[in-house]
């Protein structure tokens, strides 16, 4: 089976955007300390750069190495949408939960108004991929999805924001996960990949 794997950018007080949504004030480090830890990750997950970003990045022709789809809610489309960009992953299948936003809003996007635990069930049980689901975010969508939530890849930033969207904002409900793999970078970022339990 598919696994639902939550891949997000976090600060040290666990937030994944600002009060507004904003994300630029994570910090990468120096140019040389950014260059390198953006390397890494992008060779690793190629899939989450999105689309208008692959060729300054040289993954115009990379394959999709762990997702070939992709789950988010309206605050982690938004910026796109903002943008002019309707279909930001236009190299995945790519899925909106919301309720508020219309379903024709690009052709390459399919908008879920309904039960996104559903949609993650329908997703995970699908059998002609091995690839996964990227969960994108945002914090409600997460805290709503995380009795299907199988993996976390935490990229953890060493900025406190104060405030914000949290990484998880649902109901009260302990969930273990174990740590598979931890790699520290020399801009101060970790990656750590948990598993659950």
């Amino acid at each position: 089976m598919r696994k639902l794997v939550y891949y997000v950018a976090v600060t040290l007080d666990g937030r994944i955007a600002g009060p507004g949504g904003e994300y630029d004030f994570f910090p990468g480090g120096d140019e040389r300390q950014s260059a390198a830890y953006s390397a890494w990750t992008n060779t690793l997950f190629p899939e989450t750069v999105p689309t208008a970003y692959r060729a300054a990045v040289g993954l115009v022709d990379a394959p999709n190495r762990h997702f070939d789809t992709v789950v988010m809610g309206l605050g982690s489309y938004r910026p796109a949408l903002d943008a002019g960009v309707g279909s930001p992953y236009a190299h995945l299948r790519q899925y909106v939960v919301s309720s508020t936003l219309e379903p024709d809003i690009d052709p390459a996007v399919t908008v879920v108004p309904g039960d996104p635990l559903a949609l993650v069930g329908e997703l995970k049980r699908e059998e002609d991929t091995e690839l996964d689901v990227w969960l994108c975010g945002g914090g409600k969508l997460a805290g709503a999805l995380l009795p299907e939530v199988d993996e976390l890849v935490i990229k953890n930033y060493p900025v406190v924001a104060g405030a914000g969207v949290p990484v998880f904002d649902g109901a009260f409900d302990p969930t273990v996960f174990d740590v598979a793999e931890r790699t520290a970078f020399p801009n101060g970022v970790t990656l750590t990949h948990l598993t659950r339990r």
